[in-house]
């Protein structure tokens, strides 16, 4: 019997070559700061956060700065009685990839932890949400930014102040102001969780 034939198409990529294309990823011109908002509900939710995180992460021409600390909270937009509570995170990003694109892979992590929307507001595995992106101001109904109901969002809001107390979202002022107006009720932070910044 003949050896089988290896397919160039599958074989590892060499150390060398990952480790020249994250030495370009740091000096790729004009990187861009995003927050993205990351929610769970439904199963393992601690771990899925993380493994949103991770997939981030792994995205060629994006890294992962900075991630918040992890807050408990109630659905939004409906009964809190009718769903289970969400955890919720912001991971704050630094990326080469236009907003499009990091839209595409916020899909796409979404969609490896079998997201379903079936209903607004419904219950899900994950939410990835592009909450801001530089100071992008569209109304691109695809991606609208900033997100248009962010301001409105103690659960958004609470975990991107922890990282970043100076944070701005454009057009609507501050970060630490909108939080105070909206204060903190349905919301707790869990101290005794944690997500790991990817190495």
């Amino acid at each position: 019997m003949k050896p089988m034939q290896s397919d160039p198409t599958v074989q590892p990529v060499p150390a060398s070559v990952v480790a020249t294309v994250d030495a370009a990823d740091t000096t790729l011109s004009n990187p861009r700061w995003a927050v993205v908002a990351l929610g769970a509900n439904l199963g393992n939710r601690l771990e899925t956060l993380q493994g949103a995180v991770d997939a981030l992460a792994d995205t060629p021409g994006l890294r992962v700065k900075a991630v918040s600390p992890v807050y408990e909270t109630e659905p939004w937009g409906v009964d809190p009685e009718s769903q289970p509570s969400y955890f919720n995170a912001v991971a704050l990003v630094k990326t080469t990839l236009p907003p499009s694109s990091l839209l595409e892979r916020a899909h796409a992590v979404e969609e490896a932890f079998h997201r379903v929307r079936e209903e607004r507001w419904g219950a899900r595995t994950i939410d990835v949400d592009i909450v801001a992106y530089a100071d992008v101001v569209s109304e691109d109904p695809v991606l609208t930014l900033p997100h248009p109901r962010a301001h409105q969002r103690a659960f958004v809001l609470a975990p991107w102040h922890d990282v970043d107390p100076e944070a701005q979202l454009p057009g609507h002022g501050t970060v630490a102001a909108l939080l105070a107006g909206l204060g903190d009720a349905g919301i707790a932070r869990r101290a005794d969780l944690e997500l790991r910044l990817p190495e």
